[in-house]
């Protein structure tokens, strides 16, 4: 697998669930400030000129989540997601599409100041996104329970950036406990040690 990455991107996500996965992988840094991104040989990986993005073999995907769903599937020894089959997996598959459907767009609403109509905004409510995640992990370490998944990588990652960087969450009580606990998880350690060397 080769993934195409650059620092303080979404690429931590990706870093993260294959340090998760045990995965071997080459990583491909690409300069954003000069456009690396935009060089026809990115662009026929990913179209829309932003990383992350994976390659493994003839399989090109961009965008996190996917990079998550596939690498989870690919690598299922490291029990990143529940089989095709296993009753949790519908509940995976909806918490891996929450961050990118929900929280995403509720951070740009509130970092915009904008006001929607909850009936009209994908996401619903602000508070509501988040009342929704402080009960999935109020009685549980994980999402899914005791099982950690990709899911939790994507919402994990949602969470630390909403709370402690961007400063759009307020900090419950029961969301700190989850980011610390991803936080600890070893495998975060290492991809925010790569990103931090950015190599």
């Amino acid at each position: 697998m080769k993934l195409y990455w650059a620092p303080r991107t979404r690429s931590l996500r990706a870093l993260w669930v294959l340090e998760e996965a045990g995965a071997p992988y080459e990583r491909v840094r690409l300069d954003l400030s000069i456009g690396e991104q935009k060089s026809p040989e990115f662009r026929a990986i990913n179209p829309m000129a932003k990383v992350p993005a994976l390659t493994d073999g003839p399989v090109a995907i961009a965008e996190s989540g996917a990079i998550c769903a596939y690498v989870a599937d690919t690598y299922p020894a490291a029990s990143l997601a529940p089989p095709l089959g296993d009753p949790a997996r519908g509940r995976y598959l909806q918490w891996l599409f929450f961050s990118p459907g929900c929280i995403e767009q509720a951070f740009l609403v509130k970092s915009a100041n904008a006001q929607v109509r909850p009936e009209s905004a994908g996401f619903g409510e602000f508070d509501r996104v988040f009342d929704v995640l402080e009960a999935a992990v109020a009685t549980s370490p994980w999402l899914l329970g005791e099982r950690f998944s990709a899911a939790d990588v994507m919402i994990g990652l949602d969470l630390h950036f909403g709370i402690d960087i961007f400063k759009l969450v307020p900090s419950r009580p029961v969301l700190r406990a989850y980011v610390d606990r991803c936080l600890a998880r070893p495998a975060l350690q290492r991809a925010k040690a790569i990103e931090a060397a950015g190599v």
